[in-house]
């Protein structure tokens, strides 16, 4: 049975949410098949399939390629995709011009938007328009360069403060689900508590009402060092590396 948003907004307070990335099809397909709750196509393609330090320079032709991609081998599931960097500061016209291409072009069920009160009446008007927002606060890869690098948030009251402004504002622009990132877990349990929408987690901690991962960063797949939250349950990028040298060797002695 097809999934919905309601699918996600149903499961609060009854057991956690599940959601991992996905960019093409051949992963799309497997995590479809391991029973996630939702699948983000991420602008984290930029980092982990396109070769990029940062999700940046990912463009909207970018995502609707790559949500096509993941759509065609999990039509079930739902389906997010984020909107690429600076997509929706612009203006508003340009704002639902992205994310309705995200919808009509890539086969998203919805689109994931970095930001809170800032973004909060745009984010309004956007649901208003029938097109369901996932919001994304804490830790904004879009905007890593202006902070300085990867840190935890929330550690002091008026940052605290600020997060819990940010929630509440994406939760009354008509947010179906928030993503916390990098957010003390203390923060995030208690936001967790506090709102109508899931909070789902992403280095926050346990009390968040469900979890969300960086799909090669759990599989052992990403180059170089992951984020100390990410505990991995395979190593592929060893077994892959081993198997392709293998097959080279096979080759050069004649063995296959």
């Amino acid at each position: 049975m097809k999934r919905t948003v309601r699918h996600l907004a149903d499961l609060k307070g009854k057991r956690p949410i599940v959601g991992l990335t996905a960019y093409d099809a051949i992963m799309g397909g497997l995590v479809s098949d391991a029973g996630v709750d939702f699948i983000l196509v991420g602008d984290s393609v930029g980092t982990t399939l396109l070769g990029h330090e940062t999700t940046i320079p990912v463009t909207m032709e970018d995502m609707v390629r790559h949500t096509a991609a993941v759509r065609r081998s999990s039509p079930q599931c739902l389906l997010v995709a984020d909107l690429p960097f600076a997509e929706a500061s612009m203006s508003f016209d340009r704002f639902l011009d992205s994310a309705r291409r995200l919808m009509q072009e890539g086969g998203a069920d919805a689109i994931k938007v970095e930001g809170g009160r800032d973004l909060a009446d745009d984010v309004e008007k956007l649901v208003a328009t029938g097109i369901p927002v996932l919001g994304h606060i804490g830790l904004l890869p879009q905007t890593v360069k202006a902070i300085g690098g990867y840190r935890k948030f929330g550690a002091d009251r008026e940052e605290a403060e600020r997060l819990y402004t940010d929630a509440i504002s994406l939760e009354e622009a008509g947010c179906f689900a928030i993503i916390a990132e990098m957010v003390e877990e203390e923060v995030a349990t208690e936001l967790a508590g506090q709102l109508i929408p899931p909070l789902i987690g992403i280095g926050s901690g346990q009390g968040c009402d469900g979890q969300i991962l960086v799909t090669p960063d759990l599989l052992g797949m990403t180059p170089g060092p992951v984020p100390s939250f990410v505990r991995p349950y395979a190593n592929l990028s060893e077994e892959i590396s081993s198997a392709l040298g293998r097959y080279v060797r096979d080759v050069r002695e004649r063995k296959r």
